[in-house]
């Protein structure tokens, strides 16, 4: 499911991420550049002491088995059917065979989902997605099968207290999001956005803010209100919360729920417009769908299996414990400009992704407000996607209309 509880990262660790970012970029040669104490050669004498090789004495790689888990169905419009869109584009890859299972609880049955997947079917990778899988499910099922490596969505890893078979990894969607943002404010003619969100923790807090920011580069009049409904899956609360922003003259509606299909096609329902999130939700809304901020599991799952491949674990320290990118490193895309997007709001949004694209967008550059007034970042500030204060974000930025106490 959606992240659920803030990250509390120090520096050490975020700096180890950085690092480890560069990994999901064009080139997995650039993993050398963050493990230091591996050889870049992983197939070299030197680096065969503290590897296991993936391939066998005729050369030929040995397949790779991965497990999948998600906590709700492959089909949900959101968050577990990005996931299970990963699944599939790296099951393209000839050495890797995929086992997955949908539906599967934050409760001791992923414990035996996963049991099963290793001693069944033989995985020795598990991607069990959801955020409530971690703690305690996850951490212990990894001192009790040290050989397999746990790679999750979202958990903190913290070294000298986890396995070290365990690895984290998450992207800074707030990229797409703010470029969803630039498009929204250039389509909406009431200057009104709607967010519909579910918890205010600091990563759906980020989303809003940097959504509202891209809206209000290009229109600084624009505002944004927000409803959270409380939990992450709320189907009735959710088109409750759509229709009474739509009905108070919204006409651009976004969200952050496990699913948007209920919010995307209210919004079509009700003739407005409506920008996506997690996966494509285009077919849902036609004639309203703007764009959307979509992950792409598929380049981090692959990459993921690319090091194994070729013997990085984990364990050996090929592959860092602590991972984390934006749309340069191929975390996460925009959906593609909706059939109501003009000529201009493209270029618009083209030129903020180009400045993603070359390191150059800094989204948190001050001064920037709360919606209360008071200075959050001073004019000589910026926090760039990287910096643990925006892991610990809790304020809404000028122009957000709501509390995080709502």
């Amino acid at each position: 499911m959606s992240i659920r509880r803030p990250f509390n990262l120090n520096r050490r660790q975020v700096i180890r991420g950085i690092l480890a970012t560069t990994a999901f970029g064009v080139s997995s040669r650039l993993w050398t550049g963050c493990t230091p104490n591996t050889p870049s050669n992983p197939t070299s004498p030197a680096s065969s002491t503290n590897s296991t090789s993936s391939t066998g004495s005729t050369g030929a790689v040995k397949q790779i088995t991965m497990g999948f888990i998600y906590v709700g169905p492959k089909d949900d419009y959101g968050y577990n059917q990005a996931h299970a869109l990963g699944k599939e584009g790296v099951a393209k890859l000839p050495w890797v065979k995929t086992v997955e299972q949908a539906n599967v609880p934050e409760t001791t049955e992923v414990q035996e989902a996963m049991r099963n997947m290793i001693e069944q079917d033989g995985c020795t990778v598990l991607f069990p997605t959801s955020f409530g899988y971690f703690d305690p499910h996850i951490l212990k099922l990894a001192q009790e099968y040290p050989e397999v490596q746990f790679f999750h969505c979202g958990g903190l890893y913290e070294e000298g207290k986890h396995p070290k078979n365990v690895g984290s990894y998450y992207g800074y969607i707030d990229e797409a999001q703010y470029i969803a943002g630039i498009v929204a404010a250039s389509t909406s003619k009431t200057g009104k956005l709607g967010f519909v969100a579910a918890k205010p923790i600091p990563q759906l807090i980020r989303n809003i803010n940097s959504f509202t920011l891209g809206a209000r580069s290009v229109n600084p009049k624009v505002t944004t209100q927000v409803i959270f409904t409380g939990d992450w899956s709320l189907p009735v609360k959710e088109a409750e919360a759509a229709n009474s922003m739509i009905d108070q003259g919204v006409d651009v509606l976004t969200c952050h729920v496990d699913s948007p299909k209920v919010v995307m096609e209210t919004a079509e329902k009700r003739g407005v417009f409506c920008s996506g999130y997690h996966a494509n939700q285009a077919n849902l809304a036609p004639k309203g769908y703007l764009t959307g901020a979509e992950w792409d599991w598929t380049n981090v799952y692959s990459k993921y299996a690319e090091m194994i491949r070729d013997g990085k674990t984990l364990m050996n320290g090929g592959i860092p414990h602590l991972v984390r990118g934006g749309l340069k490193d191929g975390f996460c895309k925009l959906s593609d400009y909706g059939q109501a997007v003009s000529e201009a709001a493209k270029k618009e949004a083209e030129a903020a992704k180009a400045k993603f694209m070359d390191g150059s967008m800094v989204i948190y550059k001050g001064e920037i407000k709360d919606n209360t007034g008071k200075t959050k970042i001073a004019s000589a500030k910026e926090y760039k996607q990287q910096d643990p204060e925006l892991e610990k974000m809790n304020w809404l930025v000028e122009g957000v209309i709501g509390s995080t106490s709502s």
